[in-house]
């Protein structure tokens, strides 16, 4: 049996009691996801407002696929910091709550499980190995590690101390791969 048809074909209801610890009911999905298609700034402009903004977006979605004018935009004239989202506005409530947990590809190795704390502490350390080099707002950085936890804190440190762009290499990447890779970073 192919995986595809397993997956295609296949039905796996979902037990009652783990659907009543779900944040939706069934009925709730369908009425969102009709509102999704049926209004999508609306209903997306109202999933936007979860996050901080720096300056709130007053294009939702902007999207053309003339292939002389292709693109797909969302949230356009928005501004917001990804660290800030996604590390500093749980620390108050959430700070001692799992941020990540990290699984090493050797089944020996014990899984690492950061709270928000533990991982905005290390943030501000790589942030400031970061400043220490003379990285600033504009600069590009390019982070050459494997899947990590210091991976996902040297993008939050150099996003949310700087604003700097960044791209990851995966570990894998090796030899003339390299410079292409970096080459492709865009200047903010």
């Amino acid at each position: 049996i192919l995986l595809k048809e397993v997956l295609m074909s296949d039905i796996f209801p979902v037990s009652p009691d783990f659907a009543k610890h779900s944040r939706y009911t069934r009925d709730e999905y369908e009425k969102q996801y009709a509102e999704s298609i049926d209004n999508p700034d609306q209903f997306w402009g109202g999933i936007s407002e979860r996050l901080h903004w720096r300056k709130k977006p007053t294009k939702i979605k902007n999207v053309s696929f003339d292939l002389k004018d292709f693109h797909i935009r969302w949230f356009e004239d928005g501004e917001l910091n990804v660290s800030e989202n996604c590390l500093d506005r749980h620390l108050e409530k959430h700070g001692n709550r799992t941020a990540i947990i990290w699984e090493a590809d050797d089944p020996n190795t014990p899984s690492e499980h950061i709270s928000y704390r533990q991982l905005h502490a290390r943030v501000c350390q790589c942030a400031n190995a970061l400043k220490n080099l003379g990285i600033g707002k504009g600069d590009r950085v390019t982070i050459y590690l494997p899947m990590i936890p210091e991976a996902a804190i040297a993008m939050l440190a150099a996003t949310g101390a700087f604003g700097a762009t960044w791209t990851i290499l995966l570990l894998r990447l090796r030899g003339s791969t390299i410079p292409s890779g970096v080459g492709k970073v865009a200047a903010p």
